[in-house]
């Protein structure tokens, strides 16, 4: 159902989080993908639109069915686990999708901290695996600490370069605490390329230091711009990380690296072969869980006690402004425009799918 209209924003609707998963299983399930895992990823989609993370919600689904009709992306891979040491496995994703591969690599991860204190699990052969936080989240519901990477396609230049060579590639560590996991998610670009084709979208201008123009100066055009590059957060530390991303989860993993990693929306025939490490850490090896989880809330404590600087209402941990989004728009539902809501309703008509919000009654 739509939950609501209102003219002054955009024509902005707000769609219930249950009919957006529906939707997305459903499309999924259309093309081939087993409903069990067509869940997960539509479980990811709705989740980081909850979060306000509208660059990995179901806006992404569009260029995951086509990948999937181009047979570029495997609707129902065969996932090959290979534990290569006592707290090693490597996971051959079949090129399916990312949001499939990553989950089933972070439970070997977990299954194997449990008998070893860290679990390791290198993948190759994946593809767009959705925000790096939700496989945090995953390891922190099973009392476990953890480290996620993902490479991606190139998007960044090498510091002092200025034609993308690495990806923006994002990191999430996290930890268990008393509200379902502390976890930072982050990319060492200055903002996720997504938000760049948001812009694009929208109509709108990108914040100056965004990105540089394909003849290397600096743009706030978003057409430029992803003809262009994105910038490092940072200067050099920022394209310090992405290559050591690049290390950790492409050139460790198999998978590919060094600007090899397909584009999604331009390299429409290929498979990404996208790389992930995924490290689940069992804070139980080295301290009782209870006293581990009591050190982490006094931590938290702290940070919420700090005074907070000139012009700051708060002080936050990672993650709380994501988990105020998501307890709202549970509520009010999630927000499109009306051009956002047509490109999803293409895709269910193709289908043979009405959308609900397509006669959804508005409100003011």
């Amino acid at each position: 159902m739509i939950v609501g209209t209102r003219r002054n924003v955009a024509e902005t609707r707000y769609v219930h989080p249950d009919d957006a998963h529906d939707l997305s299983s459903l499309l999924l399930r259309r093309h081939g993908v087993p409903a069990a895992d067509a869940a997960l990823v539509a479980d990811s989609l709705v989740d980081a639109d909850l979060r306000g993370v509208s660059t990995h919600g179901i806006l992404r689904l569009p260029g995951y069915l086509d990948r999937i009709r181009r047979g570029v992306v495997s609707a129902d891979p065969h996932l090959q686990v290979d534990r290569v040491a006592a707290a090693v496995a490597r996971l051959d994703g079949g090129n399916g999708l990312g949001a499939v591969v990553g989950h089933r690599a972070m439970e070997e991860a977990i299954s194997l901290a449990r008998g070893a204190g860290l679990g390791l699990t290198l993948v190759r052969r994946s593809s767009h695996f959705g925000t790096a936080a939700q496989y945090a989240r995953q390891a922190a519901a099973h009392g476990m600490a953890s480290i996620t990477i993902t490479n991606a396609s190139r998007a960044l230049p090498a510091w002092g370069g200025r034609t993308p060579l690495l990806g923006t590639s994002p990191i999430a560590i996290g930890a268990p605490d008393a509200d379902g996991g502390l976890v930072l998610d982050m990319s060492p670009a200055v903002a996720a390329r997504g938000k760049v084709r948001a812009a694009l979208r929208r109509g709108e201008s990108l914040p100056p230091g965004w990105a540089l123009d394909a003849g290397g100066a600096p743009t706030t055009d978003p057409a430029s711009a992803l003809a262009g590059t994105m910038l490092a957060m940072g200067g050099p530390k920022g394209s310090g990380l992405a290559l050591m991303f690049d290390v950790l989860a492409g050139v460790l993993t198999g998978a590919a690296f060094g600007g090899e990693v397909g584009d999604q929306y331009l390299d429409l025939d290929r498979p990404q072969d996208v790389g992930h490490f995924f490290l689940a850490i069992d804070p139980g090896a080295v301290m009782p869980a209870e006293v581990f989880l009591a050190r982490i809330q006094e931590l938290e404590h702290r940070v919420h006690a700090s005074p907070p600087a000139v012009g700051v209402d708060e002080v936050l941990l990672p993650g709380e402004l994501e988990d105020r989004t998501h307890a709202h728009r549970s509520r009010a539902g999630i927000p499109f425009t009306a051009d956002e809501l047509s490109v999803l309703t293409k895709e269910a008509q193709r289908c043979h799918i009405l959308p609900l919000w397509s006669s959804a009654d508005e409100f003011t």
